[in-house]
């Protein structure tokens, strides 16, 4: 059964990491600022002037991009998820994708970390490549339309960010 929720500024474990493509996805998880901002945190994005005036002031590591299509960036990306994992050794990580997403769900759930998947908004009709490549590697599975309850059994209903 689904269940709606809203993270608390005060529950949960005290470092994250906050992981996701620029754009629409960074935009999604500025969103949960209310749940973010009492953490400690580090940001994983690409180097773009969008995403680094977003985040000004904020801890962030530059994935490498374009990320689609490009086995060399996964694997890149995957060796950077080893060593920021190391580092920073966050009780949790949060995405809402895209494809950057994958390699650090992967080092995590080998590392025992716990991992939250937020699906995005504007897929109602199909799951996205993402959410289906993270899913296995998903502590918890969110999702912001009730639509998408249906494409992603057993997930649990958060409501929509932006």
């Amino acid at each position: 059964m689904a269940t709606t929720e809203r993270p608390s500024s005060v529950d949960g474990p005290t470092t994250v990491l906050l992981v996701s493509s620029n754009g629409g996805h960074l935009a999604q998880l500025i969103a949960l600022r209310e749940w973010w901002s009492a953490r400690r945190r580090t940001w994983v994005t690409f180097d773009t002037p969008d995403a680094m005036s977003r985040l000004e002031g904020e801890s962030v590591v530059a994935a490498h991009h374009p990320t689609t299509r490009n086995l060399r960036n996964l694997l890149r990306n995957t060796f950077l998820a080893w060593s920021v994992l190391r580092r920073v050794r966050p009780e949790l990580v949060v995405s809402t994708g895209a494809a950057v997403a994958l390699p650090f769900f992967v080092v995590a759930r080998l590392h025992g970390i716990p991992t939250v998947y937020i699906e995005v908004y504007d897929r109602v009709d199909s799951r996205t490549l993402t959410g289906r490549l993270c899913r296995p590697f998903t502590t918890r599975f969110l999702v912001q339309s009730e639509r998408q309850l249906d494409l992603y059994p057993d997930s649990t209903m958060l409501g929509r960010l932006v």
